[in-house]
């Protein structure tokens, strides 16, 4: 009787065990997302909605209003498809220019008025030598790393990423003046999939 009832025991233990299992692949992200953590308080939530929330940031980021300030090399990009500046300036150590040309010199507090003008803000600059933010030529799983990583990122933690949606040079990507196109999404449904990627977990799409 002792026996039957070890062997009862241990039946229910192992369906126990294989249930957990196929329950953890049923609850697997069909994504196979990779989280990033890097606030111990964050509260895992959702990796999907996180996801597709990220893919829907990521093409504004990929967008010209953003990639055009943010490229692999030192001379920043222009124009709807990308091209290097053909002024070619360079970003500096500070990110606003090197010896006599400096971003400021054409980009002024406001938009200069007329078709393809230079697009205008207070304080017009690239990211600096040190911390160049690179988004030219980045997959969604790269730039959402980069994006969670201080030492990348400009020195931000979660609530600065979640108060840099209405920076003020973010907030110019919307006002790019005459000629040029606006990013994917306004910056009102911007915003809401940029805390909702945050919120959820701030999980990277597989590529």
């Amino acid at each position: 009787m002792a026996s039957f009832q070890k062997n009862k025991t241990a039946a229910i233990l192992f369906f126990l065990l294989v249930s957990a299992v196929a329950l953890g692949w049923t609850l697997k992200p069909e994504d196979e997302s990779e989280y990033i953590n890097i606030n111990p308080t964050v509260i895992i939530k959702d990796s999907i909605a996180s996801v597709r929330a990220f893919q829907k940031v990521y093409k504004v980021l990929m967008s010209p209003r953003c990639v055009n300030c943010h490229p692999i090399g030192d001379v920043p990009l222009q124009g709807e498809d990308s091209h290097l500046h053909v002024m070619a300036p360079k970003r500096g150590i500070d990110g606003r220019g090197l010896y006599a040309m400096k971003c400021t010199n054409c980009h002024q507090t406001q938009n200069t008025p007329g078709l393809h003008t230079p697009p205008g803000n207070s304080d017009w600059h690239l990211p600096p030598a040190d911390m160049k933010m690179v988004f030219e030529g980045r997959t969604a799983h790269q730039l959402a790393k980069q994006l969670m990583d201080p030492s990348k990122n400009g020195h931000m933690d979660i609530n600065k990423l979640k108060k840099h949606a209405d920076d003020a040079f973010v907030l110019a990507g919307w006002n790019p003046g005459e000629g040029r196109s606006l990013p994917p999404l306004t910056h009102a449904e911007f915003k809401k999939e940029w805390l909702t990627w945050l919120n959820n977990g701030a999980y990277a799409p597989a590529k």
